[in-house]
């Protein structure tokens, strides 16, 4: 694949400061581990998402679109394509009655927007302010905490559809399910979504707000790199329980280790390579599956 030669059409629309070759994604995932993708491009506004899609297809290059990088994992060898983040971070909020209609663009962090909605009085966000992602990487795994999930609190979700068209879809059409919904499955990109909330008092959102932080701080190894929780919670058990109860907790291989804080996690401990971390997940799996017979899932996307 001529990668000079793409890298050269990408530079005619987007600024060339924000197209590099090469680029360690180490530098742009929550784990701080991955090699190189051939070309990465930094996208803030929808034009040039659209612009650079078209290149991809016709030239038949392989692409991959991420937020904030907290629920994926580049393997060492890196990514032989391009990788798209997306960064366009509008909101726009409507209030009618008590109801607020917020149009938020898929790169918005959530802590940000927790803040914003705190800032506005508006409650039902609390759940999400210390999910360390995007908007759109929130909605395409229904990502959720404390008991709530993104599909509470959706309306639509605008995308960008494989022929490069955009389409909106409806929540019920969305598949939403446990750490899954209908973006996962399909060539999607996500773009915008419509957020419906209501209006609340400032010193209980605030509260809550604090409440989980300090729950983060407590029962999460926030203080080493990671992807948030490794491993999905299974139909009938915890995983995390699981993998505690099995003595696995500190568990470690090269400078990747199951969390002493919350067996749930794997942890970049003491740089850790991206094979490190795959190798610790493929043995707790292993583990797990021999001693109590139950098969568990990443959350984690491996790229």
């Amino acid at each position: 694949m001529d990668f000079d030669k793409i890298y050269k059409q990408l530079i005619q629309i987007i600024p060339k400061e924000k197209v590099i070759l090469n680029e360690q994604m180490s530098k742009h995932t929550t784990f701080k581990v991955g090699g190189p993708a051939k070309i990465f491009v930094d996208i803030d506004n929808f034009t040039n998402l659209k612009e650079s899609i078209t290149i991809l297809n016709k030239n038949k290059i392989p692409y991959k679109v991420i937020g904030n990088g907290s629920n994926i994992l580049v393997k060492d060898e890196g990514y032989s394509g391009v990788i798209l983040k997306i960064s366009f971070a509008n909101y726009k909020i409507k209030k009618i009655d008590n109801t607020f209609i917020i149009n938020v663009e898929s790169g918005v962090k959530l802590g940000m927007l927790a803040q914003k909605f705190l800032d506005y009085e508006i409650e039902g966000f609390e759940f999400a302010s210390g999910i360390p992602g995007t908007i759109g990487g929130a909605i395409r795994m229904n990502a959720g905490a404390h008991g709530k999930e993104m599909k509470d609190i959706i309306k639509t979700v605008t995308i960008l559809d494989e022929n490069n068209e955009i389409k909106t879809i409806e929540n019920n059409n969305c598949n939403f399910e446990y750490r899954n919904s209908i973006f996962s499955t399909k060539n999607w990109i996500i773009i915008e979504a419509e957020i419906e909330l209501q209006k609340g008092n400032k010193e209980e959102i605030k509260s809550k707000m604090d409440e989980y932080k300090k729950y983060r701080i407590e029962k999460q190894p926030i203080e080493y790199p990671s992807a948030g929780s490794t491993f999905k919670r299974g139909k009938d058990f915890i995983t995390a329980k699981l993998i505690d109860d099995a003595g696995l907790k500190g568990y470690s291989i090269g400078g990747a280790e199951v969390s002493t804080k919350q067996a749930g996690f794997i942890i970049n401990k003491n740089n850790a390579t991206a094979q490190d971390i795959i190798n610790l997940i493929q043995e707790v799996q292993k583990i797990i599956y021999k001693k109590y017979k139950k098969k568990i899932e990443t959350e984690v996307e491996i790229i």
